[in-house]
């Protein structure tokens, strides 16, 4: 197993004499030697909401859905459930997966009861994962129908940052219409995890499934960007790394000197995360002299932990970013950046429809979301573009947009629905 680390530049060509503004591409996978390699063991939690609006078939089809799970895991593997309403319990306390018929069977008698406090089990299912990390890929499936009525939603994001302090990604699942999007969404992009819409009770299954075979094609796990920035070379003020793929959030940052540090959770193997950065060059000054007939803005190098080999801190070879100097005339966008930052764009302009319409400005929210629905159809996502045009028409009808149309266009302005399935 290996790191994929490549880069590419919007525009490598530069201003011989003014700032150019440039957004560097960086793709990073993991890489198999052999195909069908199984990576580290397991240590899978799942924390489920069986309240009292979960009864029926909701909470049936998510016991079927950790049970098809269970089949699926190893002896090697370990597992924990952990079950909430308004208080937090643990149904499987963390163990291998070597009795999986007694696993399911009390899977199974499992009832719907209660309200909600996603804290509570958020924070058992950290503690149970917790005791058994080392040398495993730790996972948590926090699945919520509902509001957090019981709970503390900004303990939620401390647990969320706790779980990236023990390396533990956090993946959530919103059933129905009426969980908060907000609080999941930052759950799983604090953690380094995926947000899922669960929208009818069939599709939990599609769910698990997705989010199982992601977890299994882990190579590495907390993996850092080390974004070294040569002189005359900085970053953005606001907001000025992203991840675009597979799915659009933004990435805080550190800086240590002039490197910036950059941390990328899990590493998929043979399945790249896209990142944009966006950097300010300065022209050539007597104390920054040019090399020729190229010169390097940045050095990428990621660190890795290996848990197959129970490695940490692994380093990549580092990789040179080059551009050089030319005529404005000679000036060619890449067409492979042009799309990372459409899809950057679509994201953005979605996000700023939200606040409008948070603050009351129907129309604006409307211009925004028609933008943004331009964007997709300019980056070939014909249903993204079809969905935000749809939600675009509705406000400018002085329609509301109800909960099922406000996940929709969350989802939409985050992944590429052509391959969302």
């Amino acid at each position: 197993m290996s790191v994929r680390l490549l880069s590419v530049l919007s525009d490598d060509c530069l201003s011989p004499n003014r700032v150019s503004q440039r957004q560097l591409e960086i793709s990073v996978a993991a890489i198999a030697q052999t195909s069908g390699e199984r990576n580290a063991p397991l240590n899978l939690g799942l924390i489920l909401d069986h309240s009292g609006s979960m009864a029926g078939q909701p909470l049936e089809t998510v016991k079927r859905a950790a049970q098809k799970l269970v089949d699926r895991l190893l002896p090697s593997d370990r597992l924990t459930v952990i079950v909430f309403d308004h208080v937090a319990k643990v149904l499987i306390p963390n163990q291998p997966v070597t009795d999986r018929d007694k696993i399911k069977t009390r899977i199974s008698h499992l009832a719907a009861m209660g309200g909600t406090a996603i804290d509570e089990g958020l924070q058992l299912g950290l503690t149970e994962l917790m005791a058994a990390k080392a040398g495993a890929i730790s996972q948590i499936f926090l699945l919520t129908d509902g509001e957090n009525e019981h709970g503390n939603n900004s303990r939620c994001l401390q647990l969320a940052e706790e779980a990236v302090r023990e390396n533990i990604t956090l993946n959530t699942l919103g059933f129905g219409y009426h969980w908060n999007q907000d609080v999941l969404e930052q759950i799983a992009d604090a953690a380094g995890g995926s947000l899922m819409f669960i929208e009818y009770p069939q599709d939990v299954l599609i769910g698990f499934e997705r989010l199982f075979n992601q977890i299994i094609s882990v190579g590495f796990t907390n993996a850092h960007l080390h974004l070294s920035l040569s002189p005359g070379v900085r970053l953005a003020n606001l907001k000025p790394i992203a991840q675009v793929a597979p799915a659009t959030i933004d990435l805080p940052h550190g800086m240590e000197g002039n490197t910036a540090i950059v941390r990328l959770g899990d590493l998929l193997t043979d399945t790249p995360r896209t990142l944009l950065a966006n950097l300010y060059i300065d022209p050539p000054t007597v104390a920054h002299p040019l090399p020729s007939p190229s010169e390097i803005l940045a050095t990428l190098q990621i660190r890795y932990d290996d848990p197959t080999q129970q490695h940490t801190g692994l380093r990549s070879e580092p990789i040179a970013v080059l551009a050089h100097r030319c005529a404005d005339q000679e000036s060619q966008p890449h067409p492979q950046v042009q799309k990372s930052i459409l899809a950057l764009a679509k994201y953005r302009q979605t996000q700023l429809a939200e606040v409008k319409l948070h603050q009351g400005d129907r129309t604006g929210a409307a211009t925004m979301l028609h933008r943004a629905a331009q964007t997709a159809l300019q980056m070939g996502d014909q249903s993204a573009a079809t969905l935000l045009q749809s939600s675009a028409t509705r406000l400018q009808q002085g329609e509301n947009l109800s909960e099922r149309d406000r996940k929709h266009t969350r989802l939409a302005a985050k992944t590429t629905l052509q391959n969302y399935g």
